[in-house]
């Protein structure tokens, strides 16, 4: 393959991939029947990005997902997971959170009287490689080692 061929092949790559950038913006839904409501944010084929708004119960049952990664971080309200038993996990509040592998076991509830607001970011199991896979396409514009980090764990 020359070179021409392959430069042109990777922007048409790029093109397709950046033809499936997606844009969104959460609203909470003012009015819904059930005790719950999910607004998705955003999916591909190996991510997925969702608000549920939980005004009774939560995901009260105990499961798992096979293939998927959860990351949930609590945008109002509070949450408590449970894992099998219900062994208490942990009890969230804003900007709290926990990721939850692909065939562990859970549940959560609402806990107290506000509406639970509680995102929702899923990964499947092809994004399981040992680093991100970042390639830069231009000149970083500041140095990493700058950035300030942040540990998230509880």
């Amino acid at each position: 393959m020359s070179i021409d061929h392959q430069d042109d092949t990777q922007e048409l790559d790029h093109v397709e991939a950046e033809s499936r950038i997606q844009a969104f913006r959460y609203q909470k839904p003012d009015k819904f029947s059930s005790g719950k409501a999910s607004v998705r944010l955003c999916n591909s084929d190996v991510l997925m990005g969702l608000v549920q708004v939980v005004r009774d119960g939560g995901e009260n049952n105990l499961h798992y997902h096979k293939t998927n990664d959860g990351f949930w971080l609590v945008l109002g309200g509070r949450a408590k997971f449970y894992g099998p038993g219900d062994v208490e996990l942990g009890e969230f509040g804003r900007h709290e959170g926990i990721m939850i592998p692909r065939g562990a076991r859970y549940w959560f509830e609402r806990v107290g009287e506000e509406d639970l607001e509680i995102l929702r970011v899923g990964g499947s199991a092809d994004l399981a490689a040992k680093n991100s896979g970042r390639t830069d396409v231009s000149k970083q514009k500041f140095i990493i080692g700058s950035t300030e980090r942040f540990d998230g764990k509880r």
